[in-house]
């Protein structure tokens, strides 16, 4: 990364992800340390867990996610995160836009390069 970069990815975090967030849990019920996991595997989603428990809790109380306890084999019992009928609807919404959006950004970084 050069300098600024992350700045950039700070602000582009923001919109995008809860939206993330909404996505892993569509398919499937997941614990807060698996979601950490998966969108910090490449270093750009999630910076850190810090920022990962506030916003499970935003969208609990916004409706989009439930919450269950599960007794856990390695460990004390965990929290698990699935995604409710609105969170389904705010995902599919979000993708819908974000195609739309992608699109007219990577149409202009083109255009603004040649």
């Amino acid at each position: 990364m050069e300098p600024g970069d992350s700045a950039i990815l700070t602000h582009l975090r923001r919109g995008a992800l809860e939206h993330c967030v909404l996505a892993l849990l569509d398919g499937e019920p997941r614990y807060g340390l698996d979601i950490a996991r998966r969108l910090g595997d490449d270093g750009v989603l999630l910076a850190g867990e810090g920022t990962l428990y506030p916003l499970l809790a935003r969208l609990r109380k916004q409706g989009l996610v439930d919450t269950t306890w599960a007794e856990s084999t390695s460990g004390p019992p965990r929290r698990y995160y699935s995604l409710t009928a609105e969170g389904r609807t705010a995902l599919a919404t979000f993708q819908r836009t974000w195609k739309t959006f992608r699109d007219a950004v990577d149409s202009t970084l083109q255009g603004g390069s040649q």
